[in-house]
């Protein structure tokens, strides 16, 4: 039998594109490692597992059927498809920081921070609506002689942006191997690897984390939840906590830990 992949095809209205950030944020709980933009209202999203990917399914009719959101589930076959969704990713733009791929670099940046970030299966490139939503938030903070702790730093691309915007020290963590492989990967491609250094640590394990006047945790609602007193414990005084990766509906359950 060839290989296939769960996937979701998710069309959003035309007249409803303020619906694809929440979507974003929606399919995010459901471990997706790639996303294909099909057109301006339509995209691909491929999953690890058919149930990660029937879970998402249902999640958006819940949720945004009413409002015009269309979804049909697929197995899409092995034909590239890994590599295709990653060459077609390009540049985006969030407030004055720039994520690009190796292979779409912006001509003309003006005064934005670069950030250049390797797809990879499964971590973060700035495409998805948390990781835009934290380096949103990451710009409104003064960096200036603050260290900073990215919890489950993924793909490195918050760690990065924190060592471009100022800070002196950055620690990123995260319990997963690879993740981490390509995390150093863009550190060094982005060369801050005087800035940034990157530790294996689980927070479902690890009794005490290092301490930061900054801390990001772009984690899921769950996992927040589950660990609020560590992180939290992890914040000098005074300091600043940035938490991303949860949905909508999800923010009373995490506001009410803090």
């Amino acid at each position: 039998m060839a290989d296939s992949r769960a996937a979701l095809d998710v069309q959003t209205p035309t007249h409803r594109p303020d619906l694809i950030p929440l979507l974003d944020a929606l399919i995010d709980d459901f471990h997706p490692f790639a996303i294909e933009q099909i057109d301006a209202t339509k995209q691909r999203v491929y999953f690890f597992s058919a149930r990660d990917r029937d879970n998402a399914n249902q999640a958006i009719v819940d949720a945004y059927e009413s409002l015009g959101v269309t979804v049909s589930l697929i197995d899409v076959p092995y034909d590239n498809w890994a590599e295709r969704t990653q060459e077609g990713l390009c540049a985006i733009q969030i407030s004055e920081i720039v994520v690009a791929p190796p292979w779409d670099i912006p001509d003309n940046q003006n005064d934005s921070t670069l950030i250049i970030i390797q797809p990879s299966m499964g971590f973060g490139t700035g495409h998805h609506a948390s990781t835009r939503v934290c380096l949103r938030a990451l710009q409104t903070l003064s960096l200036t002689n603050r260290t900073v702790l990215d919890i489950g730093t993924g793909s490195g691309v918050l760690a990065i942006a924190a060592a471009k915007l100022g800070s002196p020290a950055v620690i990123g963590i995260d319990s997963d191997l690879d993740a981490l492989d390509t995390a150093q990967g863009n550190v060094t491609l982005n060369e801050v690897s005087h800035l940034v250094r990157l530790g294996h640590y689980d927070i479902r394990k690890t009794d005490k984390l290092d301490s930061a006047s900054v801390v990001l945790a772009n984690i899921s609602a769950a996992l927040f939840c589950e660990h609020t007193e560590a992180i939290l414990q992890t914040v000098k005084t005074p300091g600043s906590l940035v938490v991303g990766g949860f949905t909508e509906s999800e923010e009373s359950r995490v506001s009410q830990t803090l």
